[in-house]
């Protein structure tokens, strides 16, 4: 059975790495590498925001959540799915603007200082989000190869590879890559899921096999940190502390702005977000369903010591050898895309928002190419190093996603939608929130605070700073040009 692991994974490195290495001899320019020359079709915008949405974040986190917590775990991906029904407005817009990155908008709608805080919490945000996929894929190699390759020696083959692969052709690699992994992963999900509640007895041996609160709209979110079931409205604040940050890491997502500029038009941005949001419902829902089905039927042992692997420990013992296979090598393609899109974008922060606007703004297009792959590497191996000492994926993932929705999505969804938010209110906004969150785990700090708010994570109070600040200075500033507001749409 190994030799069928070892096959499923060698083609699949194979053809990611044929399609990297054609991908590298159409790259000429800076557009190309940085936005694939502005040239993507409908079609590949939808797999390439689909596979770089859904990665470790889903695989692993979110499987872990649902393992703990049964259906509950959907509150994590709908916070996904209300973001793209505002998305479907915002997208044609984003390709109106048609830079390269975040940091241009900011720059753009407000002014420098914001351009440059919010590279930061960028930077911070997504080298965080690309540790736990480089972490993820570590433990699935571990789970193929138990005797061979250990968690860590994994999170470090992964590393080399994805490092490798999003350095070769940038934009234009990682977009294409998405697209033969998106459709691979969304098949085995819809073809395993079946196979798995079939195993697990049916819906009614599920309910047999999981505890009731499993089925419940808050599941285990209502149990405290010291194990004391809690009311209905900590329950809820607990869901909404996995929704709300979706939804913000959603709406100011540098990752899909970068997809939008690349489409190959207006009209082709605003199709992709309809295939998006269909996909996303679907693939969400499966990874959900399979972890819960995991659980029903893998409740104790080395998993449940270990529940964030549920989904590739599922595809290893509970499928058909083929079928685990195939889905296990899906999940291994789909932290590889994930992981090559976070680590590509912040490597394009630093390319174009601090080499080329303060260092050598005159660069060569070979110069700025030889620079992207040297950031794409450096960045690689920071991410590396968090991978390394993170603990839990999870925990990992909601710290990523708050400094990200604090710091960025309010003054970006502002940039669209607000006439008087002002340069110094966003800066405001961005400073503060990104403070907050990183402040927010310092044993100090939270004594400073009752311990019902102490125990929260830091999504609420990160967010509740940072746009009140972004209100307050807004009030005693300049309103914005007309010039400003005008490349942001009515």
């Amino acid at each position: 059975m190994s030799e069928l692991y070892v096959i499923v994974l060698a083609i699949i490195v194979a053809v990611l790495l044929a399609v990297a290495l054609y991908r590298t001899s159409q790259v000429k320019t800076k557009a190309d590498y940085l936005v694939a020359g502005r040239s993507l079709p409908a079609v590949v915008l939808v797999l390439t925001l689909l596979t770089s949405w859904i990665g470790a974040g889903s695989l692993f986190a979110g499987a872990e959540n649902a393992y703990k917590n049964g259906f509950a775990a959907l509150w994590q991906p709908a916070g996904g799915w209300l973001g793209l029904l505002l998305i479907y407005f915002i997208a044609p817009r984003a390709r109106k603007f048609a830079q390269f990155t975040l940091p241009d908008l900011l720059e753009a709608r407000y002014n420098q200082t914001a351009r440059v805080l919010g590279t930061f919490a960028i930077l911070f945000a997504y080298i965080g989000i690309t540790s736990y996929q480089f972490k993820g894929g570590g433990d699935v190699l571990h789970l193929i190869f138990p005797d061979t390759v250990t968690p860590e020696l994994g999170t470090f083959i992964i590393a080399a590879f994805v490092i490798l692969t999003t350095a070769l052709a940038g934009m234009s690699s990682v977009a294409y890559m998405d697209v033969a992994i998106g459709s691979l992963v969304t098949v085995i999900c819809i073809i395993a899921a079946p196979y798995l509640l079939h195993q697990a007895g049916g819906w009614a041996g599920l309910h047999a096999s999981l505890p009731a609160q499993y089925f419940e709209p808050l599941g285990n979110y209502r149990i405290g940190p010291h194990g004391v079931r809690q009311t209905v409205g900590m329950g809820l604040v607990r869901a909404l502390e996995f929704l709300v940050p979706t939804l913000l890491l959603m709406l100011g997502n540098q990752v899909m702005y970068q997809k939008f500029f690349s489409a190959r038009s207006e009209r082709d941005a605003r199709i992709s977000v309809i295939g998006w949001t269909l996909g996303t419902l679907v693939l969400e829902t499966l990874i959900v369903a399979i972890a819960v089905l995991g659980r029903a039927l893998y409740p104790t042992g080395e998993v449940a010591l270990h529940p964030r692997e549920i989904i590739p420990y599922t595809a290893r013992h509970g499928l058909p050898a083929v079928l685990g296979a195939v889905l296990l090598g899906a999940v291994f393609a789909k932290v590889i895309s994930t992981a090559s899109n976070y680590l590509f974008s912040p490597a394009t922060n630093l390319v174009n928002d601090v080499f080329v606007r303060y260092i050598a703004p005159g660069a060569s297009n070979k110069r700025v190419l030889i620079v992207s792959r040297l950031a794409v590497v450096l960045l690689g191996c920071w991410a590396l190093y968090q991978a390394v000492y993170a603990e839990s994926i999870l925990q990992k993932m909601l710290w990523a996603y708050t400094i990200y929705s604090a710091a960025l999505t309010p003054v970006v969804l502002a940039a669209f939608y607000s006439r008087r938010v002002t340069a110094w209110g966003a800066v405001a906004a961005i400073g503060s929130g990104t403070v907050v969150t990183l402040a927010w785990d310092v044993p100090a700090v939270k004594a400073l605070f009752p311990a019902i708010l102490a125990e929260r994570d830091a999504i609420f109070p990160a967010l509740a700073v940072a746009v009140a600040a972004m209100i307050v200075v807004s009030m005693f500033t300049r309103a914005p040009e007309a010039e400003q507001l005008a490349q942001f749409g009515d």
